[in-house]
């Protein structure tokens, strides 16, 4: 009875070797173009062989033998798709992915086999760089209101992401949406000051920053505010009264010669 205890404890710890951490998925984010280093958290021992595989028990991608010290790395799986760019390390058995793509979303295993096996899995998420928002005025030009209208946009193709106006660690206001290709956009009425607007995911921001008065010229002097049709009409005005004062100046000159002179004429 002791010996069959003892056979059936050995049996399950050998089955938590193999398959104890299998369910453990680690989620793991990198932006288009970074390399993306994926590591187990365990110690390994001299004659551990390591396997990298593309999917669950999916095609072999690299193999390691700790004890011989050799490594393989297949580049012609999967018609050559991450053909040098593949690269494990001898100390700790890690595989990283240099020059990620997209087509680089998915899950990896790694197989630690020695006298007991354990399998680690990674979720790789491969996210588009994000672009700079853009920021313009939707102000009416020559206002003499101190208010303005800011917009700031973004047309994005990677999701989830978020588009924000701060000012200063304040946060204003802000869009989320989970749709590729959008074009986001976010108004903004403010005074003026210093904002920004930030476009981030999980893993990466891009930040844009304005000056309101950058963009937004609020003037108090109504002689520089005023619209052109409003510039000329006063332009005439002042012409026309100009023309009026010198024809009353010059009739009054000439209609006191006349009488002078017709006074003249009388006396002699």
């Amino acid at each position: 009875m002791f010996v069959r205890l003892v056979l059936f404890g050995l049996c399950c710890c050998r089955l938590v070797g193999v398959f104890g951490d299998s369910s453990a998925v680690k989620s793991v984010p990198v932006t288009e173009g970074d390399s993306v280093t994926l590591r187990a958290d365990t110690e390994l021992l001299a004659d551990d062989l390591i396997m990298w595989n593309f999917k669950t028990n999916g095609p072999l991608l690299a193999k390691f033998n700790r004890a011989t010290n050799n490594i393989s790395i297949y580049n012609d799986v999967l018609n050559g798709r991450f053909r040098n760019r593949l690269k494990v390390d001898v100390q700790t058995g890690s595989l990283t992915i240099t020059n990620t793509r997209n087509t680089d979303s998915e899950v990896y295993q790694i197989t630690i086999s020695s006298k007991t096996r354990s399998t680690h899995i990674f979720n790789v998420s491969v996210y588009a760089r994000l672009p700079v928002p853009v920021i313009i005025s939707e102000s009416p030009q020559n206002s003499s209101v101190s208010k303005c209208s800011l917009v700031c946009s973004s047309v994005v193709n990677v999701s989830p992401v978020t588009l924000s106006w701060f000012k200063g660690n304040s946060l204003l206001s802000s869009i989320s949406v989970s749709d590729l290709n959008r074009n986001l956009s976010l108004n903004l009425e403010c005074l003026d000051d210093s904002y920004s607007c930030v476009l981030n995911n999980s893993i990466s921001n891009q930040t844009q920053y304005v000056n309101n008065t950058e963009l937004c010229q609020p003037c108090s002097d109504c002689a520089f505010c005023c619209h052109a049709s409003e510039a000329i009409a006063r332009l005439v005005a002042s012409v026309l009264v100009g023309v009026a004062i010198v024809f009353v100046v010059v009739y009054d000159i000439t209609t006191s010669r006349k009488d002078k002179l017709d006074r003249h004429l009388q006396v002699h």
